[in-house]
């Protein structure tokens, strides 16, 4: 156990009342976890605020409470006023865990397309390079190559701080995570030493939650705002608000890109279906990724390795034998020299870079077959906006459910619909049935097609009516074209 006032280090405080030296057992900020001698941190949250459970936190034997507003003083029970009680939790959970973060070489990847990309690319690296290192991703989380199931794009602040102590235990000394701008904004992430934060880009998304773009920009701006002096910002110097991620910081300033000059620049030599030959600080390299949004990925993770004192040359020799991440541009071969691509594209610029690589790499004499939907419960606005795209830059679309949550899929899709073309009616069709329309699109494929199936990537299920099913992309597709065909999925 803890001392109270020991995990409140670095804590704005506003009034105590009570003993401040009190042991503390564990921190929750959900009350019914709350356990005799723990400490209950009343969060407002989007959807619940935890001020209305103190009650409830102190009947089952809170020893001490943290909130923002001030309430009447609690027999036997120690209360902390804080301006901010998430910002509080983020700082209370590092000290709580013993600062795992200050005992690794921390990397925080932020931005609309690519966070997931970066930091597995990161992982890998860093892996190859002798190290040992921990991964919070959206797909999974990591403690070396031993594999922790994730929930979220970022887990909350007593999640986060557990699993950095769990890796520095295990004599981890790099970690890699995504942190989301949710995550920034909530302060889940407050309270960690970060040696470099990287930006990527910043597009349409989220504004279901952040409601204007300005708010979402913001969100990303604070996370390099509240670099400590010493770390490094690393930015995309070719989207337009790198520069803005970089106004306030008091970390040192660095950049990559492609197109504009910057620190860390790569030069794109070719580009196939096969992978990627790049000229990066004069050396000419081979990777195995596909498509121009994987040379800003690459140029990302050769910037942190270089930031983080790794030699240059091994850097790029182990980059280029990396796979690529698994749902981000995943090439599947097909029967009868067909291709399908599988990629988590859920937003307009997302979706338009792998068509656009799609189109960049095809010979023209084949159709593009694009499979997508929307997520239900999510920004509505950029539903006509995704499905534009996919019929401009695609032969014939299907859309589809993906994950509809509590939202009818007929409807998501007639939202979608409204922003399609009267000219590109005729290419586009209209299946619910998720499987169905991965079917449909094998049935329309002919011999040396490319079917694109975009929107959930590495996912193993579906989301309908709060109700998760098994279902991955790339699963259904080789068993419905092994019936189809009469191949074996499992020789591939």
């Amino acid at each position: 156990m803890i001392l109270l006032k020991h995990i409140l280090y670095k804590v704005s405080l506003q009034a105590t009342s009570g003993d401040m030296s009190i042991p503390v057992k564990k921190v929750h900020f959900d009350s019914r976890n709350v356990t005799k001698g723990d400490l209950f941190v009343a969060v407002k949250g989007t959807q619940v605020d935890g001020h209305e459970f103190i009650g409830a936190a102190v009947e089952n034997g809170a020893s001490a409470i943290v909130c923002e507003d001030k309430i009447a003083r609690l027999k036997n029970v120690t209360v902390v006023q804080t301006e901010s009680s998430s910002k509080a939790l983020g700082i209370i959970a590092s000290n709580f865990f013993g600062n795992p973060s200050s005992r690794l070489k921390l990397v925080g990847v932020t931005g609309t397309n690519g966070k997931t990309t970066v930091v597995t690319l990161l992982h890998n690296l860093f892996r190859k390079l002798g190290y040992n290192a921990g991964m919070l991703s959206t797909i999974h989380n990591k403690i070396n190559d031993e594999e922790i199931p994730s929930t979220h794009t970022t887990a909350d602040a007593l999640q986060i701080n557990e699993l950095l102590k769990k890796m520095a235990d295990a004599g981890c000394t790099h970690c890699f995570m995504e942190a989301s701008s949710h995550a920034i904004d909530q302060n889940r992430i407050a309270g960690l030493d970060y040696d470099v934060a990287v930006f990527t880009n910043i597009t349409h998304d989220h504004l279901d939650y952040h409601k204007t773009f300005d708010a979402y920009i913001k969100a990303k701006k604070k996370f390099f705002d509240e670099l400590n002096p010493g770390a490094f910002a690393l930015v995309n110097t070719d989207d337009k608000r790198g520069k803005i991620m970089l106004q306030n910081t008091r970390a040192l300033k660095k950049t990559y890109g492609v197109k504009s000059v910057s620190d860390y620049k790569v030069k794109i030599l070719s580009n196939s279906l096969q992978g990627l030959e790049l000229d990066i600080d004069n050396f000419k390299i081979w990777f195995n990724l596909i498509g121009d949004f994987n040379a800003y990925n690459i140029a990302a993770a050769y910037g942190v390795g270089a930031l983080l004192g790794e030699d240059s040359e091994e850097t790029l020799i182990a980059l280029s034998s990396l796979k690529p991440v698994p749902g981000r541009f995943e090439r599947v071969p097909l029967k009868r020299n067909m291709v399908a691509i599988i990629d988590y594209a859920h937003t307009p610029d997302a979706l338009n870079n792998v068509l656009k690589t799609i189109a960049n790499v095809r010979t023209k004499n084949e159709q593009v077959i694009t499979v997508i939907g929307c997520g239900g419960n999510r920004d509505k606005d950029k539903r006509p906006i995704m499905a534009e795209i996919a019929c401009k830059l695609s032969d014939r679309v299907i859309f589809t459910s993906d994950n509809p949550r509590d939202e009818e899929p007929a409807a998501i899709i007639e939202d979608m619909k409204a922003g399609v073309r009267a000219s590109d009616f005729k290419k586009m069709l209209s299946i619910i049935d998720r499987k169905e329309a991965i079917k449909t699109s094998l049935a329309l494929a002919d011999e040396n097609d490319i079917i694109l199936i975009a929107g959930k990537g590495h996912e193993e299920y579906q989301e309908i009516k709060g109700v998760k099913t098994d279902f991955s992309d790339r699963k259904v597709l080789l068993e419905l074209e092994s019936l189809m065909f009469n191949d074996d999925p499992n020789q591939r």
